[in-house]
C-alpha cells in the first residue's frame, strides 16, 4: 500500500465516534440535546482525533426504544432542529476533517410510521405488504431478541385482524425486505441522506434484514452497497452482525468484499472481556488467531463498549458467568440473560491503569477504533437507570449544575445524569483538558499515534511470544513500517522477552524499536538474535516502532 491510498478507502484508517445528539449537548437548554449543541462541540471531536462521527437516529421517533423505532425516515426529531440544521453539522464536521456516517435502521419501523398505520388500515392498503402477516402463529416461531420482554415475535394487530412479525419490540413490525417495493423505498431514503453530504450508514441488526434462509439477504446486501458506491464513491457501510466469524465473513461478500465495508468485531469485543476477567490474554490471544483475512476493501471495527448492552451471547454459559461474576456481580447490572448495562471504568473499579491498557489495545489491534462518547473522559453509567439506559447518560463537560449539557432543571433533563464517584463533578471535559496526564489527553494520543501508523488499519498481524499467559504481544506489519504492541492483563509487573524473528527483519544490521506512549528518547536497539526485552508494569502497555537504517517515519 501506499500512504495516500488510505484517502480513498478512507474507512480503514478512521477514528470513529459514537454520539446520540440527544445527549450530547442542549444548547437551548430545553432538557434535550440537540444539533446545533453537537455543532458547537465538533472541535472538542476534531481536536480528539475523530475523522468520523457516526450519529445515532435523530430521526422522528416515539423514543421506545432509544430512537430505533423510526416513524419517518426523511426528517429530524423537532426536538433536536430540523433539516437545516443538519447540514450545518455536515458541513462544519467537513470543514474539521470529519466525515459523518448515520444510522440506517431498515429492518422494521415504529408501528407509528405511516406505512404501518396504512398497513393494518385494510388488507387492500398497497403498504400491506411492507409487513410480514399471518393468520395464525407458527408452532416452530424463533426467539425474539429479546426473550424477557418479549414472548415470540409473531403479535396480534386487532386492527388488522392478523399477526404481524417482529424479531425486537412488539411496537417495531418487521419490514419485508424481500419485497421490491419495500427496497425501492430504502434506495430512496439511502440517496436521500447521501444527497445531504453523508458519507456512509452504520446498519443495524444486519441478520434480520431479511427473513429468508435461501441467501437473499446478500443479494439485498450487495444491492445496497451497490447504490451506496454509485451514489457515493467514497461511501460505506459499517455493519452490526454478531455472529462466529465464519458466519459473519460472508456478510462483507463473497466477490471481493461487493456487501458491508466493515463490521464491528463482536468475536474480540467479548473475548476481550473474557481476558480481562481471567487477567489472561488467552481468549484474546485465540480470536485474533481465530480472525479471518480480509478483502481489500474491508475492514474491522475494534470497540470496548457501545450504546446496547455488552452482550456476551458468543461466549460459553461457563465463560459467561465469569464475566458477570468479575464484572456484573448483581442480577441488576445484567441484561436479557446475556449482556452487562455498565461502562468499562465502573467494571475495572476505576484503575486507571487498567482503562488505559484496554483503550491503548482497541486503538493498537489491527482495524479501526470506535468510541462511545464519554469514553474519552472514562464516563460511567447510573444505576438507578432501567436496561440500556444505565449507560446513556449526558455528556459530562463541566462540574456545574447539569455537568454543562444543559441548564434545565434536573427532572427536565432527558436523561439522569451518572451519580457518585462518576458524576460531572468528578468526571468531566472541562477539567480534564487541563490535565496533561488525564484520560482525555491519553485518548489523543492514542488517537494522534494510530492515524500516524497506517499499518494497523492495512497491514497483517503477527502474534508474537511473550512468554507470559497475561501478555498479549502482537505485530501488524505493511509497507509503511511495522508496529510492536504489548499488553500486560495481569496487575503485576513482567519482563517480557519478545522474539522478533517471525517478523522477518534483519535484526543484525542496525534495526531499532522506539517507544511511542513513553518518554524515552532513545531507540533500543534489537538484538542479532531476534529477542528484545520490554519492561512492563502492572497493566502496563507498550507501543514499538520498528525503525530500520532506511527508515524515513518522525517518531
Amino acid at each position: 500500500m501506499r500512504v495516500t491510498d488510505t484517502s480513498d478507502l478512507w474507512w480503514k484508517t478512521a477514528v470513529f465516534y459514537n454520539l446520540d445528539v440527544e445527549t450530547y449537548l442542549d444548547w437551548n437548554d430545553d432538557g434535550v440535546g440537540d444539533l446545533e449543541g453537537l455543532a458547537h462541540r465538533l472541535d472538542h471531536l476534531a481536536e480528539l482525533g475523530v475523522t468520523c462521527l457516526w450519529l445515532a437516529p435523530f430521526y422522528p421517533s416515539p423514543q421506545r426504544d432509544n430512537g430505533y423505532d423510526i416513524s419517518d425516515y426523511y426528517g429530524v426529531d423537532p426536538r433536536y432542529g430540523h433539516l437545516g440544521d443538519f447540514v450545518e453539522v455536515v458541513r462544519t464536521a467537513r470543514d474539521r476533517g470529519m466525515r459523518v456516517i448515520v444510522d440506517l435502521v431498515v429492518n422494521h419501523t415504529s408501528d407509528q410510521h405511516p406505512w404501518f398505520r396504512a398497513a393494518r388500515s385494510s388488507p387492500d392498503s398497497r403498504f400491506r405488504e411492507f409487513y410480514q402477516w399471518r393468520d395464525d402463529v407458527p408452532a416452530d416461531q424463533p426467539a425474539n431478541m429479546f426473550p424477557d420482554v418479549e414472548d415470540g415475535v409473531w403479535s396480534y394487530d386487532d386492527e388488522a385482524g392478523q399477526y404481524y412479525r417482529h424479531s425486537f419490540y412488539s411496537h417495531q413490525p418487521d419490514l419485508a425486505t424481500d419485497r421490491q417495493a419495500v427496497r425501492d423505498e430504502i434506495a430512496k431514503v439511502i440517496g436521500f441522506w447521501l444527497q445531504l453530504g453523508i458519507d456512509g450508514f452504520r446498519v443495524d441488526a444486519v441478520p434480520h434484514l431479511i427473513a429468508t434462509d435461501d441467501g437473499a439477504e446478500h443479494e439485498f446486501l450487495q444491492a445496497l452497497r451497490g447504490y451506496v458506491s454509485r451514489r457515493s464513491g467514497g461511501g460505506m457501510m459499517l455493519g452490526e452482525v454478531n455472529l462466529p466469524y465464519d458466519e459473519m465473513v460472508p456478510f462483507f461478500g463473497a466477490d471481493d468484499g461487493d456487501e458491508l465495508t466493515m463490521q464491528f468485531d463482536f468475536v474480540a469485543n467479548q473475548a476481550l472481556y473474557l481476558a480481562l476477567a481471567r487477567q489472561d490474554a488467552g481468549p484474546l490471544r485465540a480470536a485474533l488467531a481465530a480472525r479471518p483475512a480480509l478483502a481489500r476493501g474491508n475492514q474491522w471495527g475494534n470497540f470496548v463498549r457501545n450504546h446496547d448492552e455488552l452482550t456476551l451471547d458468543q461466549l460459553s454459559d461457563d465463560e459467561r458467568d465469569e464475566v458477570f461474576e468479575a464484572f456484573a456481580p448483581l442480577e441488576s447490572q445484567r441484561i436479557h440473560g446475556r449482556g452487562i448495562v455498565r461502562r468499562l471504568p465502573p467494571m475495572l473499579d476505576g484503575d486507571p491503569r487498567r482503562i488505559r491498557m484496554v483503550y491503548s489495545l482497541m486503538f493498537s489491534t489491527p482495524g479501526a477504533p470506535v468510541l462511545f462518547y464519554g469514553e474519552e473522559i472514562g464516563m460511567g453509567e447510573n444505576p438507578a437507570v432501567r436496561g440500556r439506559g444505565a449507560v446513556r447518560t449526558p455528556m459530562q463537560w463541566t462540574d456545574e449544575a447539569g455537568g454543562g449539557f444543559s441548564r434545565a432543571p434536573a427532572d427536565d433533563l432527558t436523561a439522569p445524569l451518572a451519580v457518585e464517584g462518576w458524576a460531572p463533578e468528578h468526571v468531566n471535559v472541562s477539567r480534564q483538558r487541563h490535565e496533561t496526564d488525564s484520560l482525555l489527553r491519553f485518548v489523543q494520543g492514542l488517537a494522534r499515534h494510530y492515524r500516524a501508523s497506517p499499518e494497523i488499519g492495512w497491514g497483517e498481524l503477527t502474534l508474537l511470544e511473550s512468554g507470559h499467559d497475561c501478555v498479549l504481544a502482537h505485530a501488524v506489519s505493511s509497507s509503511t513500517g511495522t508496529l510492536v504492541a504489548v499488553h500486560n492483563f495481569a496487575p503485576d509487573g513482567r519482563s517480557v522477552d519478545l522474539d522478533l524473528a517471525p517478523l522477518g527483519l534483519d535484526l543484525g544490521d542496525g534495526v531499532r524499536l522506539t517507544d511511542l506512549l513513553g518518554e524515552r528518547t532513545s531507540p533500543d536497539e534489537a538484538s542479532a538474535a531476534g529477542r528484545h526485552r520490554v519492561e512492563l508494569e502492572g497493566y502496563g502497555h507498550r507501543w514499538l516502532r520498528v525503525l530500520r537504517p532506511d527508515e524515513k517515519r518522525l517518531v
